[in-house]
């Protein structure tokens, strides 16, 4: 899903840009802006105490139409009708934002149309009143910031504006009632803030709404039945809630709409039939809540359905006979932890082209299935159930494998005998019946995986040297046989986050070249043979948030600094002769 989130995150923009009210003729720039406009655009560059976009530098001199950055004005009057700053989409992994506050002087922009202060992450506040002021605007965009406190209810006597969206800052109360007189938005995105309260029953008057975003939010109540009435309704979001009561059927009247997420919720009872009257809809996402009953047959004949999740609810067998012949179109599915009973992969699946599987869960037995495209799989996760069979086969032809989840399950296999696709980036096996070499298969890992968890099984063996390049942030092998030392070369394991080598038998002493794993949160090293100290340089280890050295044979020393003088003691109990802070003071000799 999170691809699809990015996907209408670009869309929106797109979207900006298609209701531009400015003809092919006015690109042309006044020679300079009105004087009041300018000092309203100062006032506003004065109130952001760092900028490292850049998009304020250009701010310099009276030519603010021609020459600056984001600012378009009418080529006769002069007046500013467009601001538009927006970080760079090429700039995703690169530290540029704007650290400050929102200045009310944007209100006397009064023939501002189009207002975009989007991705700026830094930017405080509440939202000013005399935003309401700005009569001729059009789209209205203050998204990814640290905005605050309430949605301004005189926003309602925005009545030109066609877009809104205050998405991603930490916006709370409740959404207001005046928003809607917006009778001509087509799109409105709220979502991803702090808001509470139910819809507003107002949200009935948005006829011509097309985009609908209120996600991530602390709603609650129904979904109104009124949704039904919105015939122009293609995307719709109201995930992550706390909406109750049952999905309204008018909400299958929406015959244009494509998609529609509805997960993590509090929603209970049936899927309406009439679900299946959705002909157009790509995308159905309704998992975490508590829907109960059947899959409605009906779900089958939709064919342009290339994505589905009924993940965590509680629907009930039999498994829908439509499925078998219908869903030309689906690459992704996720029925995972239902009380579905499938005993058995079912031939439609192994014989769709799936990009996506997910059936954790599912009481599924017998061997691990054989894929008819295995090689279009990106990720399967099959965890939670009863399945056999050796994982090398399994992995035959799978070629763009990303995400392979097979933990908790009946699988007895020598490792030493996987053979890992190249593109994989996780590899959850824990909690089978898998032994063999751990330093096999690490050595066989390329410097794409990031997680792997092989944790609770019988694997052997000791720790391979790591080499540089390697892009791992989880490694969790606990609970296993594992023997000999903690290589030193650990340290080249520069992204790490977690690392678990609990409950094995590992000896000898801890490196203190793990000491430069910097991003490291959690740390257990507890229930082995280690002794020697804890080195004095993890001290430096500062995003620490769990770490257990229990049950060794170590001495000497906590390092006295946080966080490791202020862990539990049963963090560092069982050991030889450890002392400091959490435990009683080193004796001095």
């Amino acid at each position: 899903m999170r691809n699809l989130y990015l996907y209408f995150k670009y869309s929106a923009f797109v979207l900006l840009f298609s209701f531009s009210l400015f003809p092919q003729n006015l690109v042309a720039q006044a020679s300079s802006c009105s004087e009041e406009d300018r000092a309203a655009l100062l006032s506003f560059k004065a109130g952001i105490l760092k900028d490292t976009t850049g998009i304020l530098f250009s701010w310099v001199g009276t030519d603010c139409c021609g020459a600056w950055e984001g600012i378009e004005c009418h080529p006769e009057t002069g007046r500013v009708i467009k601001l538009q700053l927006q970080r760079p989409r090429e700039s995703v992994g690169q530290n540029l934002y704007m650290k400050g506050f929102l200045s009310p002087s944007l209100g006397k922009l009064q023939f501002l149309q189009v207002m975009v202060l989007s991705g700026m992450k830094q930017i405080k506040g509440y939202i000013p009143k005399s935003f309401s002021d700005l009569g001729h605007l059009t789209q209205l965009y203050l998204e990814d910031s640290l905005l605050e406190g309430p949605i301004p209810s005189s926003f309602g006597k925005l009545s030109s504006l066609i877009a809104l969206s205050l998405s991603g800052n930490h916006l709370q109360g409740q959404i207001p009632q005046s928003l809607g007189s917006l009778k001509n938005l087509i799109q409105i995105n709220l979502g991803r803030n702090s808001l509470t309260g139910m819809v507003p029953s107002s949200f009935r008057n948005f006829r011509s709404l097309q985009s609908l975003d209120l996600s991530y939010n602390l709603l609650s109540g129904e979904i109104p039945s009124y949704i039904g009435f919105f015939k122009n309704l293609t995307y719709i979001d109201l995930s992550n809630n706390q909406l109750s009561g049952v999905m309204p059927i008018s909400l299958c009247n929406l015959t244009n709409v494509l998609d529609i997420s509805l997960s993590y919720n509090k929603l209970t009872g049936l899927i309406p039939s009439q679900i299946g009257n959705l002909k157009l809809l790509n995308s159905l996402s309704l998992s975490n809540n508590f829907f109960t009953g059947s899959i409605p047959e009906s779900l089958g004949g939709l064919e342009k359905l290339w994505y589905l999740n009924l993940s965590k609810n509680e629907f009930l067998n039999p498994f829908p006979n439509s499925f078998r012949n219908g869903l030309p179109s689906l690459i992704s599915i996720d029925l995972s932890y239902n009380y579905l009973h499938l005993d058995a992969i079912e031939d439609w699946i192994k014989g769709k082209e799936l990009r996506y599987l997910s059936l954790a869960g599912c009481s599924i037995g017998g061997t691990l299935p054989v894929f008819t495209r295995a090689d279009l799989l990106s990720s399967i996760d099959l965890s939670d159930n009863k399945i056999t069979g050796n994982i090398s086969d399994f992995l035959t032809n799978m070629t763009n494998l990303q995400v392979l989840k097979l933990s908790s399950n009946q699988l007895r296999s020598n490792i030493t005998g996987i053979n890992l696709p190249e593109s994989l980036s996780t590899l959850d096996l824990h909690s089978n019946q898998l032994y063999g070499s751990v330093s096999d298969l690490l050595q066989k890992a390329s410097s794409f995986l990031e997680s792997i968890d092989i944790s609770s099984n019988n694997v052997t063996g000791s720790l391979p040297q790591f080499s540089e390049g390697f892009r791992l942030k989880c490694l969790d092998l606990s609970k296993n046989k594992i023997t000999g030392q903690i290589p030193s070369s650990l340290s080249n394991l520069t992204t790490l986050e977690v690392l678990d080598l609990s409950r094995n038998q590992v000896f000898g002493v801890i490196p203190a070249t793990m000491g430069k794993l910097l991003r490291l949160q959690w740390l257990d090293l507890s229930n082995n043979k280690l002794a020697g100290s804890i080195p004095a340089i993890f001290s430096r280890l500062s995003n620490i948030r769990h770490a257990s050295f229990r049950s060794n044979s170590l001495c000497g020393q906590i390092p006295q600094g946080r966080p490791f003088n202020i862990f539990p003691v049963a963090a560092y109990a069982h050991n030889q002769c450890l002392c400091g802070q959490p435990l009683p003071p080193c004796k001095k000799i």
